[in-house]
């Protein structure tokens, strides 16, 4: 094992919810009169914080505040949350991890109360040591969050590893001082994730490959 211990982000990382994030986001739009847009689309767009992106979107904060349009994503995503499914090989990563002594947590930019339920229903607490949400709805305080998870830790930091989706989770890593490995089958593609300069893998199974 390079690593003794794995922070994984959860959206779009384990969970499979782009092609939910884009049908929130285009009813947020569709209300406004704004153009929708298309998974392929959303990879190139999205980015952190969230509210940056949602004007690249054509939302107009003058009007009204991002939390009213923030808001309703949300909604949408807790009301229709029951149906997204984890990725493929994702429970046999995390057990396959498990087997191999590497400790495993999750630190995400989803609400801290919400992602303990969002876990809790697909079964998955029992892989983890940590499972660290921020103290918000809106996506903002992960960086901060990833430096309070890092002092947590008894390991070294070249000792553990985040594994994300987004520019953002590198971002997260570099300011923890630990790796990154990228995956682009969540909500930003693969040609912006090389960007970072981090390695990027198509899917759960090659990650273990290379971290085995």
């Amino acid at each position: 094992m390079k690593y003794k211990h794995i922070i994984w982000d959860w959206n779009g990382t384990l969970l499979d919810d782009r092609w939910l994030c884009v049908e929130a986001i285009n009813k947020c739009l569709d209300k406004r009169g704004l153009a929708m847009i298309s998974e392929k689309t959303y990879k190139e767009v999205f980015s952190f914080p969230v509210k940056d992106y949602y004007q690249k979107l054509g939302f107009n904060f003058k009007k009204e505040p991002f939390e009213i349009a923030g808001d309703e994503f949300v909604s949408y995503y807790g009301k229709n949350f029951a149906r997204t499914k984890l990725h493929k090989q994702c429970r046999f990563v995390l057990k396959s991890f498990l087997i191999n002594e590497a400790t495993q947590s999750i630190l995400s930019a989803g609400k801290h109360d919400f992602l303990l339920d969002w876990v809790k229903a697909h079964s998955l607490q029992k892989y983890f040591i940590k499972i660290l949400g921020i103290d918000n709805q809106y996506a903002t305080g992960k960086i901060e969050l990833g430096s309070s998870l890092m002092n947590s830790l008894s390991y070294d930091k070249n000792e553990v590893v985040m594994i994300g989706d987004t520019i953002h989770d590198s971002e997260v890593a570099q300011n923890m001082g630990i790796d990154c490995l990228l995956i682009d089958h969540g909500h930003v593609s693969s040609q912006r994730l090389q960007g970072t300069g981090r390695k990027v893998f198509q899917n759960l199974e090659k990650v273990l490959k290379y971290i085995n």
